[in-house]
């Protein structure tokens, strides 16, 4: 059967379970457009919340970026996991004993304030935003390929398929969706994965594959990767990392990130008690872990792939000549994410580093460019598996960018129809006028995130990161103060809130050049123009400190906060019960 038609069956079949699903699941009240009626599964559950965290950047690019980069990206994967540990050790159980609709909710009682509301609304748009144009990139970028329609379409078909069963089924229908949807990313990430293991090196679980021998060679896995990318003028795969300070910030951003993350925060308002909020993050972890303990697998496997590919009897011998590329080679040139350029004039590909001089082998320059984000789609088709095994990873990929996108445009839905409509604006707004309101938001959230993606400024998984960065330095620092300080007074909050969020945007735009800032939209994005050797991704966790600072700062000057919002901390903390979410 051709290719395109497995792809087409599967990727199809899988939409067809989204939109039964949907249709079954559809919202009703508000408190199931919200949190899906208070009354889901802690199982059922942490499968949903796995499926909503585990997004395209997890699936499509996270993979992609420990290929390129190996050791030094290791970032991604301990930053991601150790703030998903944060959130449910830390603000979880406590945000569901409070039992709110939203983040924004949340912020707005117990700060006593709208602005604080109206803030933490700006903040959280703003991290959902950048966070969702991820999303729609990568997949974009899946569409473009197994769909054979070029990026912008791709992003379009998506942006149909979310607005279906996100609109119509909110919270209930997103949550029994994204059930589905971890169920075939999670088979079709590893599928592929014990494959291409069992080829390398003969064992069928990734994560000791990795660790294990190269079949061909003999050598240690990672021994015989770090020689080819050596011998290509990389740096070795498990080089360590020159600056710490960076590496140690940006673990740090993505991890305070992860547990301001508000459309993962909401999960924990779906379950019926505070007891399942904790047995929900329980299981979640268990199910993230099967994707996160085989991620390394697949990018090290991936990236020795492409080299074997290329130079298919050794890095020492000549590369493959263009006119005799492989077949997967050919289709993915035609999405226009990987290019081809002969600057030598040998007809042959020559890939390495290009900043390594190999003049001496009568290189030019490297001549092979991809896309990251194509290693882990790519890959099954590399490793020449069979045609279903294509067709899975297809629908994988997009089940893992579907799923996220979905959440991230119920919590900005959420914000703008609950926080600012009903609670701001129009508090005599009937139900199903909310209702209505929520819809009419998520489809205004899905067009703005459909056209940020056909220009995102940068991969998957880079955007992800700035919006990690984005929650890090405004949302995570006052639900931390929220709940585990009785001192934190409203002005606090809201002067923390905008110092973070502003001084984090100002310090990205000066280096990403997003929109003009006299004096330093253009500097350069690179080591030696940061300050201190900070990142643009990684200064979320100094927007976070500083947003402590003048929180603390500003409450201890002005006046405590009411006896009765001190005694709703205490209660929040110490709860005598949990109480069921109630309606707003």
């Amino acid at each position: 059967m051709d290719q395109f038609l497995i792809n087409v069956l599967f990727v199809g079949a899988s939409f067809a379970l989204y939109f039964g699903i949907a249709i079954w699941a559809r919202a009703g009240s508000t408190k199931e457009f919200y949190v899906a009626g208070g009354g889901v599964h802690p199982v059922a559950n942490g499968m949903a919340t796995a499926a909503d965290w585990m997004s395209a950047a997890s699936f499509i690019s996270m993979a992609g970026l420990l290929a390129a980069g190996g050791y030094a990206n290791s970032s991604f994967l301990m930053g991601w996991t150790g703030g998903y540990v944060l959130l449910a050790m830390l603000l979880a159980p406590y945000l569901r004993k409070f039992g709110k609709f939203t983040v924004p909710d949340f912020i707005g009682d117990r700060f006593y304030s709208k602005t604080a509301r109206l803030v933490a609304v700006a903040c959280l748009i703003v991290a959902s935003v950048t966070y969702v144009i991820g999303q729609m990139a990568g997949a974009g970028i899946a569409f473009s390929r197994f769909l054979e329609v070029d990026k912008d379409t791709g992003l379009v078909i998506a942006s149909v398929v979310v607005f279906f069963y996100a609109v119509l089924g909110g919270m209930k229908g997103i949550t029994y969706t994204q059930v589905a949807q971890y169920v075939v990313l999670i088979i079709a990430y590893t599928i592929p994965a014990i494959f291409i293991s069992m080829e390398l090196t003969g064992n069928p679980i990734p994560a000791l594959g990795l660790f294990g021998d190269h079949v061909e060679s003999g050598m240690p896995l990672l021994a015989k990767l770090d020689q080819l990318v050596i011998d290509l003028g990389f740096a070795a795969y498990t080089a360590d990392v020159p600056n710490k300070l960076n590496m140690v910030l940006f673990t740090l951003t993505l991890m305070i990130g992860t547990a301001g993350l508000p459309h993962v925060i909401i999960r924990f308002f779906t379950v019926p008690k505070v007891a399942d909020a904790r047995w929900s993050a329980g299981w979640a972890l268990i199910f993230i872990a099967l994707l996160y303990l085989t991620a390394p697998a697949v990018a090290s496997m991936a990236r020795l792939n492409l080299i074997n590919t290329v130079y298919p009897n050794g890095v020492q011998a000549e590369s493959i000549k263009y006119d005799e590329r492989p077949d997967w080679m050919k289709t993915w040139e035609e999405t226009k994410l990987i290019t081809f350029e002969d600057k030598n004039g040998d007809g042959r590909i020559q890939f390495y580093n290009g900043k390594a001089d190999m003049s001496d082998r009568g290189w030019n320059g490297n001549e092979l460019t991809y896309n990251r984000d194509i290693l882990v789609l790519a890959n099954p088709e590399i490793a020449q598996l069979p045609g279903w095994v294509i067709g899975l990873i297809a629908a994988g990929g997009l089940a893992a960018a579907l799923s996220t996108a979905a959440g991230l445009l119920l919590a900005i839905s959420s914000a703008i129809s609950h926080d600012l409509i009903k609670k701001s604006i129009n508090p005599d707004i009937s139900e199903k006028g909310e209702l209505m309101a929520a819809r009419a938001s998520m489809t205004v959230a899905i067009t703005v995130a459909t056209y940020l993606g056909m220009n995102p400024p940068g991969f998957a998984a880079q955007v992800v990161a700035l919006a990690f960065g984005i929650a890090a330095a405004s949302i995570f620092p006052v639900l931390m103060m929220g709940i585990f300080s009785k001192r934190i007074n409203n002005k606090g909050a809201v002067a923390g809130m905008l110092s973070g969020l502003i001084i984090t945007l100002v310090y990205i735009f000066m280096y990403k050049g997003w929109f003009f800032i006299p004096g330093t939209a253009n500097l350069p994005d690179n080591p030696d123009n940061w300050i201190l050797g900070i990142s643009p991704l990684s200064f979320g966790a100094i927007g976070a400190i500083i947003n402590f600072t003048v929180a603390f700062v500003v409450s201890s000057a002005t006046e405590e906060p009411p006896q009765e919002i001190q005694d709703l901390v205490e209660s929040v903390r110490y709860p005598k019960g949990a109480g069921a979410a109630v309606d707003h």
